[in-house]
């Protein structure tokens, strides 16, 4: 993505320390005005602390943050311009809807008007008109969010920040307000930055992913490019449900190169290979996603071909993940639900390497 000239949130060599500790390292991340940055990564990875430093409720041990151009590093939450939403709820128990809703305004001293103005569009759009005189006892878990999220909009605000919203939802929930939330960033064009460890989540919402591990940013672009070629072993095997199927061998000198193991040779003709990266005898780990993998007559057309039988069918409702063995290494491959395979049965696999990814063994990155 080319330099963003005017960035909404400009994070610039952020670092932060617990004594001996480093919890986030030398961090540089620009967000476009109206752009949606997921931050993902697993628990431990510093993404609700990067959130929570850009949001003012952690100090920064170095660096600085700035927000519509103003370095906010040192500056309260309250004066930052942003809205944050929780993974808890965080709502009043004994106030209603509307309560929740205007008690930052009212605090704040805006004029009843403005605050009853700014309650009614927030619930338009959340469609949550009805539940305004409820109180937050007879909601239920998605209804309740959407007030959290709700609290953070009448704010009118600049920067929306989403520390794992969802993560409290059940699996029906999650999906329905998944499609809200990108709905309600399409009508209001805000810059959103949004923590999770859902790859589903990022994948859907994200304009750009940035997947964290101990505290840096691994890697920074679109959903697609980060799926289709992950920069390392790391970010390959984090995304992607069921996972890529990983397979240790070495490359093999010659005209056109080739990735080996135990017995088998996959040629890396069509593979966009860094030579000056790898070379003869280099240990490495050849990468393939499941769904990139073709059996029976489809097999036989792809540059690669293998016979081995079928150890493990899982079915799982739309499709079903087939487990077999490849370079004696367990090998997993997506089928149409429709197809009936049973353990025992002989069959052929193929794929494209030029789908494939391939990682250094040692340093773990992209070859």
């Amino acid at each position: 993505m080319a330099e963003i000239a005017n960035p909404s949130v400009s994070i610039q060599n952020v670092s932060l320390n617990y004594g001996a500790v480093s919890v986030l390292q030398t961090l540089n991340l620009d967000i476009a005005d109206g752009e949606f940055i997921v931050l993902l990564g697993p628990s431990g990875c510093g993404k609700s602390t990067l959130l929570n430093c850009i949001a003012g409720l952690l100090d920064i041990s170095k660096g600085r943050i700035f927000i519509k151009g103003k370095n906010v590093t040192w500056e309260e939450p309250k004066d930052r311009g942003i809205g944050m939403v929780f993974q808890s709820y965080a709502l009043y128990p004994q106030m209603t809807v509307e309560k929740n809703l205007s008690f930052g305004l009212r605090v704040a001293g805006l004029p009843k008007d403005e605050i009853a103005k700014r309650i009614a569009r927030a619930a338009e759009i959340l469609q949550i008109e009805p539940l305004l005189q409820r109180k937050p006892s007879a909601l239920s878990g998605g209804q309740r969010q959407r007030v959290a999220i709700g609290r953070a909009l009448v704010r009118d605000v600049d920067v929306f920040l989403f520390d794992e919203p969802l993560s409290n939802l059940d699996a029906k929930l999650r999906s329905e307000l998944r499609v809200e939330i990108k709905l309600l960033h399409r009508r209001l064009q805000n810059t959103m930055i949004y923590v999770t460890h859902d790859q589903i989540e990022a994948m859907t919402l994200a304009d750009r992913i940035a997947v964290m591990k101990g505290g840096v940013i691994q890697q920074l672009d679109a959903p697609q490019t980060i799926y289709n070629r992950p920069v390392n072993r790391f970010v390959a095997g984090f995304l992607g449900s069921p996972a890529m199927n990983f397979i240790e061998g070495q490359l093999q000198a010659g005209d056109v190169g080739a990735f080996t193991t135990d017995g088998v040779s996959i040629p890396l003709d069509r593979y966009e290979f860094d030579k000056d990266r790898g070379s003869a005898g280099m240990p490495c780990v050849f990468g393939i996603r499941p769904e990139h993998v073709a059996f029976g007559d489809a097999a036989k057309a792809m540059p690669f071909t293998a016979e081995s039988a079928v150890e493990i069918v899982e079915p799982m409702g739309s499709d079903t993940l087939v487990w077999t063995k490849l370079g004696g290494r367990n090998f997993s491959f997506r089928v149409e639900a429709e197809k009936t395979l049973r353990t025992g049965d002989p069959i052929r696999i193929g794929f494209d390497p030029a789908r494939a990814s391939l990682f250094d063994t040692q340093s773990g990155n992209r070859l």
